[in-house]
């Protein structure tokens, strides 16, 4: 018998599912990987085919088997519809076993369900909030590390599938889990907390991040909350103490709470501030021992603050924290600051953000921008953030009026939904704006001209917006060489 991560009685039993196979496949039945996308299958993994609205990953399952997958799943309603399709494919393939799912979907929740319940001593942590969820979990990985075997998410892969294709990574020499759970739907959090039972969940913050799919902060947190639905009554709930939903999401959790970030007394959680370092971070002390944390913004030393409390919580001494967050990974596209060398020969300080883009993460970093001191003037070039429906155009008002109020050298803003923005720092009587209202290349050119028209030596770029309009472009065209 092939060791697999879950045995076929295992699997039929977490998606009650039917074999379809030759069977002496079932003695032989094993899987040492799961993929959703053909394109990362490999020899002996589990093919899961996802049905999207534009996409049917039933259509894959050819070139899932070309490249080795040797169990896959199938929606009921495609097999029933073609069974002698299928049936011929296991009868060139007598290796193949096929598992006839309801829903693929849910049944690769299920099947991770499955997966994690055999490792009854893995510590579970899960990470959620409006922003911030990345950082704080590169955070809490690296504070954990210094006296565990830590297993985490590998980028962001937090959603309905991609938290399931994290927990297949766990393995049994693992002692702690480290999970991030991310959401653009109802009911998203709740589905992939039922994966996971995290013993320890936190909460970064609830802000405006899919409002245009919730509606309200209120519905923001109502979701976000159910992260803590399997917490058991020896677990803990780590919540953020300055969010004003702070006392709602606290609301009938099982296990106990703890509150953190910069308004807790010293006295409770051993944390001080000391001092904003710019650029270079922030800091601060735990239980008496400085730390310095290379992460810059008041938001991530809030979020530092959060790895303390479960660094703490799980047994660690403040040594050990200062040590996780001193070498703490940054993470790509996230707040990455260098001095570059412009094509018009300026010497500047570029901070690129691209990574990820809502209205709260965009107030931080302009307030952290404003904030820089012993720096020359700020050019700002902000592109559309997504995903906020009806409140679009208010939000994006917001930020360009933010960008406007520390009055910097010159902001420009990229893509249709940042034409409100436009619209009212131009009402406002603010020059210093350029607005192009597509993000295609000539678009990211020409606002690249104006960006080498503009800067001089010893200003701040700031690079940002939804990963989506991939604004990141800019830098290529602006940059001559790094220092």
């Amino acid at each position: 018998m092939k060791i697999s991560l879950l045995n076929l009685n295992e699997i039929l039993s977490a998606v009650n599912g039917k074999f379809v196979g030759n069977e002496k496949n079932k003695a032989d039945f094993g899987f040492s990987s799961v993929a959703t996308d053909s394109r990362n299958v490999s020899e002996g993994s589990l093919f899961v085919p996802l049905i999207g609205q534009n996409q049917d990953g039933h259509k894959y399952i050819p070139s899932a088997i070309e490249k080795g997958a040797s169990v896959i799943f199938i929606a009921e309603n495609e097999y029933n519809s073609t069974p002698e399709k299928y049936d011929s494919l296991v009868e060139k393939n007598p290796s193949l076993s096929f598992i006839v799912v309801e829903n693929t979907l849910k049944a690769l929740q299920y099947a991770a369900a499955a997966y994690v319940e055999k490792f009854p001593s893995l510590i579970k942590v899960g990470i959620t909030g409006s922003s911030g969820k990345t950082t704080t979990k590169e955070m809490v990985v690296s504070v954990l590390k210094q006296k565990f075997n830590v297993v985490y998410t590998q980028g962001n892969f937090n959603s309905e599938t991609g938290l399931p294709l994290s927990v297949f990574n766990i393995r049994a020499e693992h002692e702690v889990g480290v999970f991030e759970m991310g959401m653009n739907r109802k009911d998203e959090i709740a589905e992939i907390a039922a994966v996971l039972k995290p013993k320890y969940a936190l909460i970064t913050n609830i802000g405006t991040a899919h409002i245009g799919i919730l509606g309200s902060r209120k519905n923001i947190a109502i979701e976000k909350r159910k992260i803590f639905k399997y917490i058991p009554q020896d677990g803990v709930a780590f919540i953020p103490a300055e969010d004003d939903f702070s006392e709602f999401l606290g609301e009938n959790v099982r296990g106990s709470i703890v509150y953190y970030g910069n308004s807790v007394p010293e006295k409770n959680s051993g944390a001080k501030y000391l001092s904003d370092l710019g650029l270079e971070g922030t800091e601060f002390s735990l239980d008496g021992i400085k730390i310095h944390l290379k992460n810059p913004g008041i938001y991530n030393y809030r979020n530092a603050l959060g790895a303390c409390a479960i660094g703490k919580t799980l047994g660690l001494s403040a040594e050990q924290i200062k040590n996780g967050l001193e070498n703490v990974d940054s993470v790509n596209g996230r707040m990455e600051n260098s001095r570059i060398v412009l094509k018009n020969g300026a010497n500047v300080t570029l901070i690129k953000d691209c990574y990820n883009a809502n209205p709260d993460s965009m107030l931080n970093v302009l307030d952290f921008c404003s904030s820089l001191k012993n720096m020359n003037e700020k050019i700002y070039v902000l592109g559309d953030m997504l995903e906020l429906g009806e409140k679009s155009a208010s939000e994006h008002e917001k930020v360009a009026l933010k960008a406007e109020e520390s009055n910097p050298k010159l902001v420009i803003l990229v893509g249709n939904e940042m034409k409100s923005g436009f619209d009212a720092v131009e009402k406002n009587g603010f020059k210093n704006v350029k607005y192009f209202g597509q993000h295609d290349q000539n678009s990211i050119e020409q606002a690249g001209k104006e960006i080498l028209l503009a800067a001089k030596n010893d200003d701040v770029v700031l690079v940002k917006a939804s990963r989506g309009i991939a604004l990141e472009r800019i830098v290529s065209v602006i940059c001559g060489e790094e220092k």
